[in-house]
């Protein structure tokens, strides 16, 4: 859980800065607090994902040409470049380098049939796509106002995570059941 609330640290201020001024304020505070916390984690001597460093880039990349051009369009490409990097890898990892990230990722806390680490590779990298083309719908389709995307970024774009973990692990289940059976998991 804490560990949650540390990733959010940045999208957190960015929604609280942004009720109290503008997006352009909001934008600095998540790009400083994108730094601090990396910062921290440097300090603390814990592990820098990957994951922080590549929102880390994207974020001073697009916060930074949306602070200089002072246009916020910047800002509200950047969930779906992020998503989109993250589904690139996943499938460049996969068929360009023919390694698996999501079993390196979770292999040492789920035991699964190689075929089932492939779909779940595929199924989240489809996910960040989906997610990268719901943020760009939100974002610039004129239905909704920058409050109403900023909502978005911080409410509804976790909401459609946390159910899509849900669904997978209910999915996963299924497996992890039949694993500790001993007996031959399901096709599907």
């Amino acid at each position: 859980m804490k560990k949650l609330l540390f990733d959010l640290f940045p999208l957190v201020l960015f929604f609280l800065a942004f009720r109290f001024s503008d997006i352009y304020v909001a934008t600095g505070v998540a790009m400083a607090a994108s730094v601090l916390q990396i910062l921290w984690l440097k300090l603390t001597s814990k592990a820098i994902e990957t994951s922080h460093w590549i929102n880390l880039a994207v974020i001073v990349v697009f916060g930074g040409a949306t602070l200089f051009f002072h246009n916020d369009v910047f800002i509200r490409w950047k969930p779906t470049v992020l998503y989109w990097i993250f589904a690139l890898v996943l499938l460049g990892g996969r068929y360009l380098m023919h390694r698996n990230l999501m079993q390196k990722f979770m292999g040492t806390h789920l035991v699964l049939p190689g075929h089932v680490w492939d779909k779940l590779n595929l199924v989240w990298a489809s996910f960040f796509v989906a997610m990268g083309l719901v943020n760009l719908y939100v974002a610039f389709s004129g239905h909704f106002t920058e409050s109403q995307w900023v909502n978005f970024k911080a409410f509804g774009l976790l909401s459609l995570m946390l159910v899509f973990v849900v669904a997978q692990s209910l999915w996963l289940g299924r497996y992890l059941q039949d694993s500790s059976d001993n007996s031959t998991p399901p096709k599907s």
